[in-house]
């Protein structure tokens, strides 16, 4: 087992011990075991997952940065939410929303800006479902 604390722009999310951390990275799918080398690296929007006790938990996780080193993990990232604890609605209206910018004609509308919350609510809805 090694540690692994959470750490988002609003305070420290999550702490907890993990046999295996999943983790999806520029480079491709990454798993972390303990006593894995030391590792900077950033981390996609993308499904997050981590094996505590046999027993794998989803989070959806907005995209940050990875750091590990001497057993234990430090995850910076601007949202990170736990499968049970998303707002399935709330994640459908963003992507409507989304949905909505990136039709629209509007020469005002920052199109980086909604394809980015797009594939947050895309991915909040595939680890909420």
């Amino acid at each position: 087992m090694f540690a692994v604390n959470v750490v988002t722009p609003e305070s420290k999310s999550r702490s907890f011990n993990s046999d295996l951390l999943n983790i999806v990275t520029p480079q491709g799918n990454m798993g972390i075991l303990s006593n894995h080398m030391p590792i900077v690296t950033m981390i996609n929007i993308s499904i997050m997952t981590n094996v505590i006790d046999g027993k794998r938990e989803r989070y959806s996780i907005s995209g940050g940065v990875l750091f590990f080193k001497n057993n234990e993990a430090t995850l910076m990232a601007d949202s990170i939410e736990y499968e049970g604890d998303i707002d399935v609605e709330r994640a459908q209206r963003a992507k409507q929303r989304a949905e909505e910018l990136l039709k629209s004609k509007d020469p005002n509308i920052d199109q980086k800006r909604a394809e980015l919350a797009l594939r947050k609510a895309l991915n909040r809805l595939s680890v909420g479902q």
